[in-house]
């Protein structure tokens, strides 16, 4: 088993990944194994509502890592995604590159658990952590928990490293997600899929 840790800063080894550093390490201490994904410094594309991506499960934009972060979140068993806060919310381009993974290839990511956590300076953690959530929440991906909202406060990994409650929360959120992959293991094929249906939208405007 593998767990994807996504981070969503430009910077490579600055709070958000000190963050997910935390979180890994309990990950692994249960033997499952871990991969990073770093986000970079772009150029990154918004969504563009082409469609090209609804016969593909591909996005037409090859130049930036969506397709690249399609191909390894569907390579793996969990995720974990983290930001820095910007203005009460999350990188505006990770929000970018995860609109269009989740539109291009939502169906390749059910049922894999995935959490999200945050880093600010002060505040806007949970409005960040919120707006990940839903990426998860409307495609059917399990969400573990943790002792308290999942962030930590620092402008920079040195400061996160003194934030104990934490890096406390991110060891939990790693523990949690490694007994839940392992509940999900041990269950095996013992849990019925869901029934299939062809999914229905309605437009309320007519």
């Amino acid at each position: 088993m593998k767990v994807l840790l996504v981070n969503g800063s430009p910077h490579l080894q600055g709070s958000t990944k000190r963050c997910l550093k935390e979180a890994a390490e309990a990950i692994a201490s249960w033997g499952i194994e871990v991969e990073y994904f770093e986000l970079g410094e772009g150029p990154f594309y918004g969504c563009t509502a082409c469609q090209k991506c609804a016969t593909t499960q591909r996005c037409q934009f090859e130049s930036d890592p969506a397709n690249a972060l399609i191909d390894a979140m569907a390579a793996t068993d969990g995720v974990i995604i983290g930001s820095p806060v910007y203005y009460a919310s999350a990188n505006g381009a990770l929000c970018a590159v995860l609109d269009r993974v989740f539109y291009a290839a939502s169906s390749r990511f059910v049922g894999k658990p995935a959490a999200a956590i945050a880093v600010c300076r002060r505040g806007g953690l949970e409005p960040t952590v919120d707006r990940l959530n839903k990426y998860f929440a409307i495609n059917q991906m399990p969400v573990p928990s943790s002792q308290y909202w999942n962030g930590a406060h620092g402008t920079n990994a040195r400061e996160v490293a003194e934030d104990a409650e934490g890096l406390q929360i991110m060891r939990t959120l790693g523990h949690n997600m490694a007994r839940l992959l392992l509940q999900i293991e041990a269950s095996g094929k013992s849990v019925p899929q869901l029934p299939p249906e062809d999914r229905a939208r309605t437009n309320f405007i007519r």
